[in-house]
């Protein structure tokens, strides 16, 4: 009996077993299929312009962990079996570009405890769904577009630890049920548009908070809350600019574990408290700056032995400095401009081994710059004019090698200029204007990253040092009320000077022409034995002799010239005809690649290739404007190749330059190779470009229309920078380079070419280009490596283009002045910037003009730190003109080649 019924018996456990085993796997796998369905749900909400969440897809449900973004806790059949889901628990999607609705689905996810939203373009208010991510301990939606109010739902998150809502547009008051978070280690609301009051009872009970920034808040109107000296974890309190008005609790002494406190751009009023150095002990950062404090400095202020970084400018503080300050070893950032100081500058301040910057301008601080200065190995800036400094200027100042800015006028400084005055390799500006110093001009030496040398109002000697002709970069000279003798350098014609000054003196000769062009004449008064055309004396009087040397030099000179000119018509007619000549003995020896279906073949496109379709020549090679059999239109460039890459690899480099996909950024549907030559197939811009746009007499393009080229153009470069892979750097930005479609939307052109024709070839063609050297940033001169801020110094040049309405290079007949150095001169001669906007545009555009050129200055530094980024330059423009869209820029996967 046993033996009939074991069978049966066993098949039936068997079976338990397998529905046993198969529920626990749906159990353990129900989890990531129910977190798939809820993150493919937020998907859905969101647009996705780069593709960044490409991987998120139904059929890849089973691998959600491996998901962009996406961390999983071990999957746990336990806690599967209660919620049914659970595996996703930190969700990091920040500066993808996302935008759209934040799905309520996200709050769903069982487990999920960390969101990063930061750095997107979310544009709307802060969804109330969240209040139900009930687990939730960390939440950055920073750097979004979220308007409307802080909803009080959010006080229900009661796990939180860390909220940041930085740099958005949330309005309103901050409200009361905040300080019911009493979890919250970091809370940041900074960069909105908070109003109303600080509730003590907002921070009363946040006693784990270690970071608080409110900052940038100016519709906030509030006294700085007591209650904050009851945080005692506190290690960092941002309030600058946020409506703080009254005294500086002494409650704050309260904060031991304080590290940065900035307070600075507010209404505060009163005096520091007392005990501020010892109550701190770790404080490395205290800025004060830009209020109204009064009374005494604090005398322990160094007590703690940590502080950094000290700025109380902009006050009202009276007496004199504390010689405790000199001990300050860690001190690294020193400020006290523009405030009511007095008496001995503390000397130990100067030999700091820590310190980078001192600036103390505008106060009537006494005593000398000590020699040991040059122990300050770190130092970088140097600005303490307008004080009573007496003394000669140190030895040790050329020791310094990082000092890029030492400006000490108005001070009573006196003696010879050091020769190592302008020793340091990076030294950018120097300003002793307006002192008692005496004898020649040392000639620079090193210095060939100066930008400004003010030595106005001395009592100075001798010539003026050819040897400033040789600094690249230098762009204004001050020179003015000396006693310099001798001639002007001719070689100073050779800078692009934006200001040039040296009058009263007793200079003489003749005033090379460059100079006297584009400067105010009382930049030359004062020197009665100048000459040249314009001035009281046309240098009609002069000796034979004199013009008998000058006939030979220039006979020499013009003999090299056309030397040179015939070299170089030599060399172009060489590189010409090498264009023109066929392009391999058969058809079949040429190769295309296309990325889109394109009717052509490689004989329609040679055909093609003759003068009549020939549309513009440029440093590379000739551009031609095709029609296809189909009916459409191409442009193609033609480039010699010359590089040492094989044709596997030149393939990959140019569908390298394919793959870059934005809507402002002009297409390239493919290209053609043979041994020697490349064809380059772009899509065809019907406007043409902006430089011939600019160009053209009737130029009228209306403020918005220019202020969305621009944005375009920046959105391209910004897009190339920082968010193809690989990055790509431009190297040719200009006018001519942009091209515009029938809606005069901008499109990016010939970006990245080094990569195609090899750097030495592009090095050569750029150079042989003499019409867009106004485009070029003046470090290209001397460094070996491209950057990014070269990139956006030409912006900044387009940029000034269409303020001004002006070419970057004017005719010769015309204004011999590009447009960088016009605008720079007529900055420096006229008040204000209205003169230099495009009078064709309507007078209702001047300040959001006048913000743009703001903008365009400071592209066009000289100084390449402090030029900004292009995604910086992009959310400029944004904030110029509301109507702008603000939506982000489209562009998606690479067709599939077709290779023949």
């Amino acid at each position: 009996m046993a033996t009939t019924t074991s069978p049966p018996c066993f098949l039936l456990l068997l079976i338990c077993l397998v529905f046993l085993f198969l529920a626990l796997c749906a159990i353990s796998g129900g989890g990531a299929s129910s977190d798939a369905d809820l993150l493919l749900a937020f998907r859905s909400s969101v647009e996705d312009p780069t593709k960044g969440l490409s991987d998120w897809s139904p059929s890849a449900a089973a691998h959600v962990c491996n998901w962009t973004g996406v961390t999983c806790s071990a999957p746990s059949v336990s806690a599967a079996s209660k919620s049914g889901s659970g595996l996703v628990t930190s969700l990091d999607l920040r500066s993808l570009n996302l935008s759209g609705e934040i799905s309520p689905a996200l709050c769903q996810l069982a487990g999920l405890s960390h969101i990063n939203l930061a750095g997107n373009s979310f544009n709307q208010p802060i969804p109330l769904h969240f209040s139900q991510c009930t687990k939730l301990q960390t939440l950055n939606l920073s750097s979004n577009l979220l308007w409307g109010t802080l909803p009080d739902q959010m006080t229900l998150l009661s796990s939180l630890t860390l909220l940041d809502l930085g740099r958005n547009r949330i309005e309103g008051p901050i409200p009361l049920g905040l300080g019911s978070l009493w979890k919250l280690q970091v809370l940041n609301l900074g960069s909105n548009l908070f109003s109303g009051a600080l509730h003590p009872s907002v921070f009363a009970n946040l006693t784990e908070l270690t970071h608080l920034d409110l900052s940038q808040n100016p519709t906030l109107s509030s006294e700085l809350p007591r209650d904050l000296g009851k945080l005692e974890k506190l290690q960092k309190v941002l309030m600058q600019s946020s409506g703080l008005h009254g005294d500086i609790p002494q409650s704050l002494l309260g904060l031991h574990n304080l590290e940065v406190l900035d307070l600075s751009q507010n209404n505060l009023s009163g005096r520091i408290p007392l005990g501020f150095g010892l109550g701190l002990a770790k404080l490395l950062c205290l800025d004060l700056s830009q209020n109204k404090l009064s009374g005494s400095f604090p005398i322990d202020i160094c007590y703690g032995k940590v502080l950094s970084e000290l700025s109380l400018h902009t006050n009202a503080f009276t007496g004199v400095l504390p010689e405790s300050l000199g001990k300050c070893s860690s001190l690294a950032r020193l400020q006290l401009q523009n405030s009511g100081f007095s008496g001995n500058f503390p000397p130990g301040l100067w030999s700091l081994p820590k310190l980078t910057i001192i600036r103390a301008e505008n106060n009537w601080f006494s005593g000398v710059i000590p020699d040991s200065i040059r122990t300050a190995a770190r130092l970088e800036q140097v600005q303490v004019d307008n004080n009573s400094f007496t003394g000669r200027i140190p030895l040790g100042l050329g020791a310094l090698g990082s000092l890029y800015k030492f400006s000490a006028s108005l001070n009573g400084f006196y003696g010879d200029l050091p020769d190592n005055f302008c020793d340091s390799p990076v030294m950018s500006i120097v300003n002793l204007a307006h002192n008692s110093l005496s004898g020649p001009i040392p000639a620079p030496r090193n210095c060939r990253k100066l930008v400004s040398l003010s030595l106005a109002a001395n009592h100075f000697t001798g010539a003026i040092p050819s040897a400033l002709a040789q600094l690249p970069v230098l762009t204004y000279i001050d020179l003015s009320n000396n006693h310099l003798t001798g001639e002007i350098p001719q070689g100073l014609q050779n800078l692009k000077l934006a200001l040039f000054n040296v009058s009263f003196n007793q200079l003489s000769g003749k005033v090379p022409s460059s100079l006297i062009s584009g400067l105010p004449a009382s930049f030359l008064q004062g020197n009665s034995g100048l000459c040249g055309p314009g001035l009281p004396n046309p240098c009609e009087e002069v000796k034979q002799k004199r013009r008998n040397v000058g006939l030979i030099c220039a006979l020499i000179s013009f003999a090299f010239a056309v030397g040179v000119m015939l070299l170089a018509v030599g060399l172009r007619a060489r590189h010409r005809s090498s264009l023109m000549q066929p392009w391999g003995p058969l058809p079949g020896s040429w190769k295309c690649v296309f990325y889109y279906p394109l009717k052509i073949t490689e004989d329609d496109l040679q055909a093609g290739l003759n003068e009549r379709n020939c549309v513009g020549r440029g440093a590379f090679g000739e551009v031609y404007v095709i029609g296809l059999p189909g009916g459409d239109t191409v442009a193609v460039k033609k480039l010699i190749y010359s590089t040492s890459l094989s044709q596997r690899s030149l393939r990959t480099e140019v569908k390298t330059l394919a793959k870059a996909r934005h809507k402002n950024v002009a297409k390239l549907l493919g290209f053609c190779y043979s041994e020697g030559f490349i064809l380059l197939v772009y899509e065809f811009l019907p406007k043409g470009s902006l430089g011939d746009a600019v160009a053209r007499s009737d130029f009228s393009f209306e403020w918005p229309r220019r202020l969305r080229i621009a944005l375009g153009a920046a959105q391209a470069l910004s897009y190339l920078h920082k968010d193809y892979v690989p990055k790509l750097l431009h190297r040719n930005v200009k006018s001519t380079n942009i091209l515009l479609d029938v809606n005069f939307e901008p499109k990016v052109t010939d970006f990245a070419l080094d990569r195609v024709v090899g750097e030495a070839s592009y090095k050569l063609s750029v150079a042989s280009e003499l019409g867009a050297c106004c485009y070029m940033a003046p470090e290209r001169g001397y460094s070996k490596k491209a950057t990014e801020k070269m990139d956006v110094y030409s912006f900044g040049v387009v940029l000034l283009e269409l303020i001004t309405g002006r070419p970057a290079e004017q005719a010769e007949s015309r204004d011999s002045l590009d447009v960088v150095k016009w605008v720079r001169r007529k900055i420096n001669t006229t008040n204000g910037g209205f003169q230099i906007l495009d009078p064709k545009i309507s007078n209702s555009s001047q300040q959001e003009m006048l913000a743009a050129l703001d903008l365009a200055l400071r592209c066009t530094s000289v100084m390449p730190e402090k030029r900004p980024t292009m995604l910086e330059v992009v959310r400029s423009l944004q904030s110029l003109e509301p109507i702008v869209d603000l939506s982000p820029v489209l562009f998606g996967e690479l067709p599939e080649s077709s290779e023949r």
